[in-house]
This record gives structure tokens, sequence and C-alpha cells, in this order.
């Protein structure tokens, strides 16, 4: 029991960076490619701050927040500004961060601080009684869940997915396209880096190879979501089902570290969960299809039936 709450906990955690990507990738359709530097740079700096600083995790988180805006608006300006393509324009600040991700730990490797000092213990007082990782979770995801909502129904996030959607369109409709994306990839990357400051508060530690693999998990998880619950024209449904496939997916994965896999056959596993998830549309639509197919026939032989009692009659 205590592996599948890790797992959720985990997962709500993952769910942050999974709905970062889904803005990215979905509503903007830009593949972004600076969130594994984001989330390190997330963790880095909330970690540097509480460790170093004493500074309030809470404040840690909006710091890190803040910084991961910073990271998208860089991106986004390469990508509108310098006509530098979207690949190569995340590539490019991906690049930069690891370098700035050394400087801001002063080239320390890792970084370890007290559980007590995180945002889970710190603002819970009935941490003793309850899971302080799973109400913390559940209390942000709902923040980010309602406050996205919100903000995408208002005129400026109705522009932003209107760009992702048909860009040329939204030119001719006067939107400003080049800023709609900028703060769309902002948006994008301060969610990502807010999941890094709370994956590093977690462990209570911080790694210069923490955000390895997470555009890959991100991705997996958004696909999952859609599998299991496809709400193309609801977006809380779609901001949930993000929320749901990060949650499956992160129990898979600590299900198969609690089973004894060594640890350099995780990144294989890993992929191969990626690789699933990626496939499930296209198996979902298989068996969808030859539901239809064998409804068909069944139909067609019992219309034939039915035909040949009548003839006999």
């Amino acid at each position: 029991m205590s592996t599948f709450i890790s797992g959720v906990n985990q997962g709500l955690i993952w769910a942050v960076l999974a709905i970062g990507v889904y803005i990215s990738f979905r509503l903007l359709d830009f593949a972004d490619l600076t969130c594994e530097g984001g989330f390190t740079l997330g963790g880095m700096v909330s970690a540097v701050l509480i460790k170093d600083s004493g500074v309030d995790p809470i404040l840690a988180c909006v710091v890190a927040l803040l910084c991961g805006a910073v990271a998208g608006m860089i991106t986004g300006i390469l990508n509108t500004k310098f006509k530098i393509p979207p690949i190569l324009a995340g590539i490019i600040t991906l690049t930069g961060l690891t370098s700035i991700n050394l400087l801001i730990a002063q080239s320390r490797a890792a970084i370890s601080f007290s559980i007590d000092d995180t945002l889970y213990y710190s603002w819970i007082e009935i941490a003793s009684t309850f899971a302080p990782q799973l109400i913390s979770g559940l209390i942000i995801i709902l923040i980010c869940i309602g406050g996205l909502y919100w903000f995408f129904g208002t005129e400026l996030g109705a522009a932003i997915r209107a760009t992702g959607i048909n860009e040329n369109m939204a030119k001719a409709q006067g939107i400003n396209t080049s800023a709609k994306k900028i703060i769309g990839l902002m948006l994008s990357n301060a969610l990502i880096s807010l999941a890094g400051a709370l994956f590093a508060q977690y462990g209570a530690n911080a790694s210069q190879n923490m955000g390895q693999g997470a555009i890959v998990i991100g991705l997996a998880a958004v696909i999952i979501g859609e599998t299991f619950l496809p709400a193309k024209r609801n977006f809380a449904l779609s901001l949930i089902g993000v929320v749901i496939g990060s949650i499956i997916y992160r129990i898979i994965y600590v299900y198969v570290i609690y089973f004894g896999l060594q640890s350099e056959y995780v990144k294989l596993i890993t992929a191969i969960i990626v690789v699933v998830a990626l496939c499930l549309p296209m198996i979902k639509t298989f068996f969808i299809k030859i539901g239809k197919n064998a409804d068909t026939y069944l139909r067609g032989k019992y219309a034939g039936y039915n035909a040949y009692a009548m003839r006999r009659d």
C-alpha cells in the first residue's frame, strides 16, 4: 500500500510537469525541449534557497516558478524574434541552462537539506496524522487546474489557444501570435520549474541530472491521459486526464522499482512504458475497429438468417 501511495504522491508532482508539457505540445503545438533544463533549474533554485539562505519553501517554489518563466521566455524569443525552429530553440536554452544550473548550485552536483524545511512539512501541522505529501499534492494540483481553467477562459488564454490551433488564422484575426507564443511558453516552463522545485522538496535533494528524461515522462503522461480520458472539447477534463496519466505512469514506475529491478534496467523499462503509452491510441482504435466489424458481421448474419426463415415460412 505504501508503494501505491508513493506512486500517487510522485504522480501528483510529475503531473504539474505534464500539464506544462501539455500546454507547449498540445495547446501551442510547440515542440519545446527546454523541459529537462527547466525541471533541474526549479529543483536547484529551490534547494539553494532553502539550504543556503533559509528561505521559506513556498517562497522558494515561487522563485523557481519565476525562473522557469524566464527560461520559457528565452525559448519563445529565440523562436519568434530570431526565427529559430522550435526544437532548436529549446535545445539552445536547455544547453545554456546546464551551465546556469551549475552556477546556481556553485558547481555542486547535488544538494541535500532537511525534510522538515520543505513545503510538505513546514505548512501542514497535521503531518504526523495525515500524509502531508498527498495533501499538498492534491492542493497544488487543484490550484493548477483551477487557475489554468480560468486563465484559458479569458481573452488572453483564448488567444493563446487560437495561436496553437491555427497560427495563420489567429494572425488574420489581429492576434499578436509571437507574444502569445512567448506567454504560453513562459507559463509552460514556469509549471515545469515548479514541478522541479516540488520534486526536490519531496526528496529533500536536488541533483544536476534530476531532469533527465523529464520531457519523455511528461509526454507519456499526456498520451496516457488522453487515451484513458479522451476529452478534446473539454479543457478541464483534458487537464484531469493529464493528471491521471501522470499518476498511472508513476505507479507503474514505482512498482517496477519495488519488485527489485536493477537500476541499469530502469531506463529501458521507462522507454518501454513510453512506447506502450504512444501505442495506446492505435491499440484502442484497433480494438474499436474489430468491435465494429464484429458487430456489422453479426448484424448481417442475423439479417440473413431472418430472410432465410421468412422464405422458408
